[in-house]
């Protein structure tokens, strides 16, 4: 029995001491967590330090970009409010010509021949016209002074061999017969002239 209780103890003694030792354990566990928090602590601040130093810089430089930014922007509103008026715009070109008369453009050249020809045929045609009207026109006039200088001559004539013993007013009539008829002849001989001239100039621009 007192083997037993001894055991015992020595058992309580040794579940005692277990403890201990894991409460020992623990502690040291605690303070090794500790110890490790410390450590993180103390090599994060230079960390942060750093981080909180590069935004500082960061935001510096967005601050100088900022400030770049303005001064180009005063700057163009000064070349735009500086500079000399545009130039007058020129006017604009022509419009071309149209298509279709471009395509026509060969066509009336290739026309234009036969257009002279007939421009020259009507020309030739009124021109023939004309003068043919007063070559007869002309031709009727010279028969009819032909017919009236023959019937004056014959009755004139006629007036002279009656006559020849009558007053000094019949020889009057005579010699204004005789001047009437030499101007007739003269006439004649004009419009003889102008005939020819007529039907010559005809000819020749008929051929």
């Amino acid at each position: 029995m007192l083997l037993l209780l001894l055991l015992l103890l020595l058992l309580l003694l040794l579940l005692l001491l277990l403890q201990l030792l894991l409460l020992l354990l623990l502690l040291l566990l605690q303070l090794l967590l500790l110890l490790l928090l410390l450590l993180l602590l103390l090599l994060l601040l230079p960390l942060l330090l750093l981080l909180r130093l590069l935004l500082l810089l960061l935001l510096l430089l967005l601050l100088l970009l900022l400030l770049l930014l303005l001064l180009l922007l005063v700057l163009l509103l000064l070349v735009l409010l500086l500079r000399p008026p545009p130039p007058p715009t020129p006017p604009p070109p022509p419009p071309p010509p149209p298509l279709l008369l471009l395509l026509l453009l060969p066509l009336l050249l290739l026309l234009l021949p036969l257009l002279l020809h007939y421009c020259y045929y009507y020309y030739d045609y009124y021109y023939y016209y004309y003068y043919y009207y007063y070559y007869l026109l002309l031709r009727h006039y010279y028969y009819y002074y032909y017919y009236f200088y023959s019937t004056t001559s014959y009755y004139t004539t006629s007036t002279t061999t009656t006559t020849t013993t009558s007053t000094t007013t019949t020889t009057t009539t005579t010699t204004t017969t005789t001047t009437l008829l030499l101007l007739l002849l003269l006439l004649r001989l004009l419009l003889l002239l102008l005939l020819l001239l007529l039907h010559h100039h005809h000819h020749h621009h008929s051929q």
